[in-house]
């Protein structure tokens, strides 16, 4: 008896064999078929409220577990709406697909439901977009989406998807089907020979600096880069934050970065985050070296600062910090390395003294004592930072080995997402999810999706009634007269989250927000805990000369 099965049955079994069984999701006309094809596998349907939340969680997921992440969507505004989320894995280097649903390929081109030119839209944010257009094809790109997304520079793929190609009845044939090494991401060693050039050059500068991108802020990446300056004693910084050397995490670090003459960048593009290598951030003779999974960013590097460029090579960052790690010993400075420590963990004295002024609303500071003492209570706390001024100040006096950020594309509004993905992966773990009042807006609802499938993230809102970001621009640029448009209200967040089922809190005294989060926690529910906050505006950390 022959045995027959539509398209959708090879998308599923194909992501079942794989072991890609996390689908973070939100049905949609185009996509039943998949829906119906899971049925009887071991794949899981997470199913959201909105489709930018199911790309977000699959960026999340990625980043925590180092797995290709998944997010299925819909075709049309369906697809608009996750299309519009890539940015923030694309520049976050996380690995992942999105699946949306497509209209048939018999009325493309006629006005079909829905049709648009999805893949051209996907493909200025992600690493590859294309649509599948045979039924024969589907577990093959599957599987080169995922070697793309997980290869080089990690980053989003995305496959469109026809309703008429998952729809349409094949005979099984072993020709359909992948195998495991199709999966598999390319690999870019750092060569013996370019370690040791870079090593000898690290070993002839006197104040050197490796700086990696997010792919040295994950777990591993952390282990790896401590590692790696433990090996040299040659400070090794992460960067993932869109504020590039004004981020809070690393404390006065632009003042080194002035010192420095040779900088090592292992996977870090050399962009606005590092003000392009430019005086007076960095010393006109300072000298480059560019391990990169791109040739293109090791050519930027080379047209922008010439001869300084004086070594470079195609590498993941990852495998080029752990042979640097194994070729490598101490060639490093003690002073040098403490120095550069020292300004990163650099707070001002002054932030001791600074504390809520007592009319019911917290200082940024108070915020995160009082987040920070939950913490040393639960050193295992996932740590999700989101929003303007309120995520920076978290970034700059809270930690975590397990943090997830915004990201370099400096997109706000992902913290629940970002949080429920982290519950799903971490179930022993609590999960801190802060964000600011507009950026919380974006996703409440999911608040709705924690509580269906049992992740109990616990938010915490820092509601100073505005989008502060943007209110204290206008303030520095504009004026104190000239102040519009970036007013909300000081909303009940937690009464919409026990609405919705959640555990909900209002706090206004910094002293009883430890106690908050306790309950919160003890309750193992999803939870909103809305603190009530000053507008305080970003920290910059330099030390007073």
């Amino acid at each position: 008896m022959t045995n027959t099965l539509r398209g959708a049955d090879i998308v599923a079994r194909t992501l079942d064999g794989a072991g890609m069984r996390t689908v973070f999701t939100l049905s949609g006309n185009h996509i039943m078929s998949i829906f119906d094809a899971v049925i009887g596998t071991e794949i899981e349907l997470l199913h959201v409220r909105q489709e930018a939340a199911a790309v977000f969680m699959a960026s999340a997921w990625a980043a925590l577990t180092g797995k290709v992440g998944l997010a299925l969507a819909t075709g049309g505004p369906g697809h608009t709406n996750a299309a519009a989320a890539l940015c923030t894995p694309l520049a976050s280097e996380t690995p992942m697909i999105l699946l949306s649903g497509h209209a048939g390929t018999q009325e493309i081109g006629r006005g079909g439901f829905q049709e648009l030119p999805q893949a051209a839209m996907a493909a200025t944010v992600s690493k590859a977009a294309w649509t599948v257009e045979n039924v024969e094809d589907l577990g093959h790109d599957l599987a080169r989406a995922a070697r793309i997304a997980a290869s080089g520079r990690p980053g989003p793929v995305h496959l469109s998807l026809p309703s008429d190609v998952l729809d349409t009845q094949i005979e099984d044939d072993p020709s359909l089907w992948p195998d495991a090494e199709a999966f598999e991401p390319s690999a870019a060693p750092l060569g013996r020979i370019a370690a040791k050039a870079v090593i000898s050059a690290l070993e002839s500068a006197e104040r050197p600096i490796i700086a990696g991108g997010p792919m040295l802020c994950t777990a591993r990446g952390r282990a790896a880069a401590r590692s790696l300056e433990e090996t040299l004693n040659v400070p090794v910084i992460g960067m993932e934050s869109p504020r590039g050397l004004n981020d809070p995490a690393l404390g006065a670090f632009a003042e080194a970065i002035q010192q420095t003459d040779l900088f090592v960048l292992v996977g870090k593009p050399l962009d606005f985050t590092l003000r392009f290598g430019e005086p007076p951030v960095f010393d006109a003779g300072c000298k480059f070296i560019v391990l990169d999974p791109e040739v293109e960013m090791i050519r930027r590097v080379a047209q922008d600062k010439g001869e300084r460029l004086i070594l470079s090579a195609v590498a993941n960052p990852l495998s080029a910090v752990e042979e640097l790690t194994a070729q490598g010993s101490s060639c490093g400075s003690d002073d040098w390395r403490t120095e550069v420590h020292s300004a990163i963990d650099y707070r001002p004295a002054e932030w001791a003294k600074l504390t809520s002024n007592g009319d019911g609303k917290m200082h940024a500071l108070d915020f995160c004592r009082g987040v920070g003492s939950f913490m040393s209570d639960h050193p295992n706390t996932v740590l999700v930072c989101d929003g303007g001024e309120i995520g920076q100040w978290s970034q700059g006096m809270l930690d975590s080995e397990r943090r997830i950020i915004n990201g370099v594309a400096g997109s706000i509004g992902s913290a629940i997402p970002f949080g429920l993905a982290a519950c799903k992966v971490e179930r022993d773990a609590p999960v801190i999810a802060i964000s600011g009042d507009g950026a919380f807006g974006y996703h409440l609802a999911e608040l709705d999706t924690a509580i269906r499938c049992d992740l109990p993230v616990i938010a915490i809102v820092g509601n100073d009634a505005r989008w502060n970001a943007e209110h204290q621009i206008q303030v520095r640029a504009y004026g104190e007269n000239r102040i519009h448009g970036c007013e909300l209200l000081p909303t009940r967040y937690d009464l919409v989250a026990e609405a919705l089922g959640a555990h909900g809190e209002l706090v206004t005294d910094a002293a009883e927000l430890p106690a908050a989060l306790a309950r919160a926690h003890a309750s193992g529910k999803p939870a909103c805990i809305n603190v009530m906050i000053e507008g305080n505006p970003a920290p910059i950390v330099r030390r007073q000369s």
